[in-house]
């Protein structure tokens, strides 16, 4: 059933993945629409990441409180070793905490290096634009995806690739339906940096479960054995995001048609 859906629309794919970076990008008194939509995601994800340091030094300081205050009950007798034990461990873990929260910020800091570095010019053609790219980027994954599903000797050689009760591609259906709940209609939608920033997470994680599904698959690995029941459930899912991925493309083949007659048109700066 979910060969025969895919079957009908698979051409859609290949103009698809290049749809979303060719889209119209909407623009406002001359500047493109989410230019900066990039490095606005990774300074509100370094302030987030900041936030966290700091909670993560707050936690140390009460778990070392704690610590004192139980050394100074063990010493009246009032509490045994295991408490204290208990106390330092907790302490330990907040060291670990911090040194996870610290590490994390360096990581978002480099990003908006990264991201300043990498920013678009105010002229900069249509696929440059940074939700352009994202979509584009998700539409290459859903078509790598749906690959599986319609060409025969992929499906013949990685039958686990097209199987909705495999573990791997279970967890890439999971991440591949919440990032097409995230994903914008178009290309010139308005989007908080926050919500970009969740997009585009949402978009990696589904990357990565794929990858590591097609690696399963490629290794050969097929201890799983299908279960009639979760085979059912998964392969109601599966159908359901292909006619999700099956819309999300329509609109970016219907945005690149709008854009063919637009690109190379430029924003004023």
């Amino acid at each position: 059933m979910v060969l025969a859906l895919v079957a009908e629309w698979w051409w859609i794919a290949p103009a698809g993945a290049g749809a979303g970076a060719l889209g119209v990008v909407g623009v406002r008194r001359g500047r493109p629409v989410g230019r900066r939509l990039e490095l606005h995601a990774a300074v509100h994800d370094a302030r987030r990441a900041q936030d966290a340091v700091t909670r993560s030094r707050a936690d140390l300081k009460v778990a070392r409180a704690e610590l004192l205050r139980t050394q100074a009950e063990q010493a009246a007798a009032r509490v045994g070793l295991g408490a204290v034990l208990e106390a330092k461990r907790r302490v330990q873990a907040a060291e670990r905490g911090v040194k996870v929260a610290v590490a994390e910020l360096k990581a978002r800091r480099a990003s908006v290096q990264a991201a300043r570095a990498t920013l678009p010019a105010s002229r900069a053609p249509l696929e440059a634009m940074p939700l352009a790219r994202l979509r584009a980027e998700h539409d290459r994954l859903t078509a790598r995806w749906i690959a599986y599903e319609t060409d025969p000797a992929k499906a013949i050689d990685y039958p686990v690739m097209s199987d909705a009760s495999s573990p791997a591609l279970q967890e890439f259906l999971r991440e591949q339906r919440l990032a097409l709940e995230l994903r914008p209609a178009s290309v010139d939608a308005r989007m908080a940096p926050g919500d970009f920033a969740t997009y585009r997470d949402a978009v990696r994680r589904a990357t990565h479960a794929f990858e590591a599904a097609e690696h399963a698959a490629r290794r050969g690995s097929g201890d799983w054995q299908p279960s009639i029941g979760d085979r059912t459930d998964w392969a109601t899912l599966a159908q359901e995001l292909l006619d999700t991925a099956q819309s999300a493309i329509a609109r970016s083949a219907e945005a690149w048609q709008r854009g063919d007659r637009g690109r190379r048109r430029r924003p004023e700066a």
